[in-house]
């Protein structure tokens, strides 16, 4: 995938992240790794300005499932109900022929927008997955079991899946391109024997773990009193034990099960109340909150608790969630839409969620994430608003109030979008 031939870009600004902004920067590739960052033009190498644009680390979505990348439209209405949502869902589950073409057009729309690193939750590894142009992935192999009696079945199909998965990946020598971990699906679907049992089966593989959590009022109703939608669903297909959760329960049992992974996402946290907040920062060597800002506008959530979960010291990163829920897969729309609604969370807060933070709470911060010496030429360049002028974060606001999508993206060196 690397570009042998050296080669320089120039842009009005360029944010490494892992350092200030530099303006009138020059960013030099060869052999699909960054070698400068500097204003100084490199002697001997073409350079190509990009013009009026900002150029950041390639985007890093840390949720979504690109299986049902070919939905023309989120499913239901806005507003509608996790339980109602989540039976549709079912309902319009992929077959493998479909879920392959789904993969194949996330990737290339990810690699549209921007987005050069994707964490997916898919239910098993196909060849769709390894295309020569593709982002870096981290699949993790879902897990559904909600009563006691299922727990071993269903560790051991999970097992199963993420030997195939890694199979495939060594097949393909995919390396750091493709890794592999588990997610536990959701407390409303995976019992708490289930979810200890998986975290340390991704443990002993390295692997990450990501799971859905305090996602909807109906799920705290499902942990704290064992009735609700959730429970009627589970009933509905023959999935309720009344013996898998404790009465009682709440999202803070989870967070402590997900302090033993290696590295675990909590996918959504929209109910995450300030304690639960104040665990995943005290945990934040292992656990990151995964914010979709799109998805929590789609099904009319409160307001997200992201400026309590900063000033915690949370590390939180941004997905995109699905297409059933969401418009796209554009991980730059997500930073936008956090910026119109969290007006005191600056736009350098909002670059690290979409871009280091991501990474980091992957394990990838060597890989991805950043524009540093060394690594990855992971790049998206962005077109500045053409009125617009000042300092590089002034400018950076200016890229997110506006609506030009990612003009040009390279991965790993390769230009994998070119201007129109």
């Amino acid at each position: 995938m690397s570009s042998h031939t050296p080669f320089a870009l120039r842009a009005r600004v360029a944010f490494p992240v892992v350092a200030p902004p530099v303006e009138n920067a020059v960013v030099v590739i060869e052999n699909g790794h960054v070698t400068q960052i500097s204003q100084r033009e490199p002697v001997g190498i073409p350079v190509r300005d990009l013009g009026h644009a900002i150029l950041i680390p390639g985007l890093v979505n840390t949720h979504c499932h690109l299986e049902y990348s070919l939905l023309k439209a989120p499913l239901l209405q806005p507003g509608a109900t996790l339980p109602a949502w989540i039976r549709e869902v079912v309902r319009r589950r992929p077959s493998a022929p479909q879920a392959a073409r789904a993969v194949k057009a996330g990737m290339a729309a990810s690699l549209d927008a921007g987005v050069t690193t994707v964490a997916d939750i898919c239910r098993t590894a196909i060849d769709a997955y390894f295309q020569p142009t593709a982002p870096r992935l981290i699949l993790l192999m879902e897990a559904i079991g909600f009563s006691q009696a299922r727990s071993a079945s269903a560790l051991a199909d999970a097992v199963k899946r993420m030997d195939e998965a890694e199979r495939l990946a060594m097949e393909h020598d995919s390396g750091d391109d493709v890794l592999i971990g588990a997610s536990p699906h959701a407390p409303y679907t995976v019992s708490p024997t289930l979810v200890r049992e998986l975290i340390a089966t991704a443990g002993q593989r390295g692997g990450l773990v990501a799971m859905h959590l305090a996602e909807s009022p109906e799920e705290l109703e499902l942990l704290s009193e064992g009735r609700g939608p959730f429970q009627e669903l589970l009933e509905e297909r023959s999935m309720w034990d009344p013996w898998a959760i404790q009465r009682g329960a709440a999202p803070l049992d989870y967070l402590r099960m997900l302090t033993k992974a290696r590295k675990g996402l909590v996918v959504h946290g929209n109910y995450l109340d300030e304690p639960s907040l104040a665990m995943i920062s005290r945990h934040s060597d292992a656990m990151s909150l995964v914010y979709c800002p799109r998805t929590h506008a789609y099904f009319g959530h409160p307001p997200y608790p992201l400026e309590t979960a900063l000033e915690l010291g949370v590390r939180v990163t941004l997905g995109t969630d699905s297409l059933a829920s969401s418009p796209d897969l554009d991980l730059l729309a997500e930073m936008r839409t956090v910026f119109a609604r969290h007006r005191s969370v600056t736009a350098e807060a909002i670059l690290r969620m979409g871009t280091l933070s991501g990474a980091q709470s992957l394990g990838l911060s060597q890989l991805a994430g950043s524009i540093r010496p060394g690594g990855p030429a992971d790049l998206t360049c962005i077109p500045i608003p053409e009125e617009s002028d000042g300092r590089a974060w002034e400018l950076l606001t200016a890229v997110l109030t506006d609506e030009q999508p990612a003009r040009e993206v390279w991965r790993a060196g390769h230009q994998v979008k070119h201007a129109e």
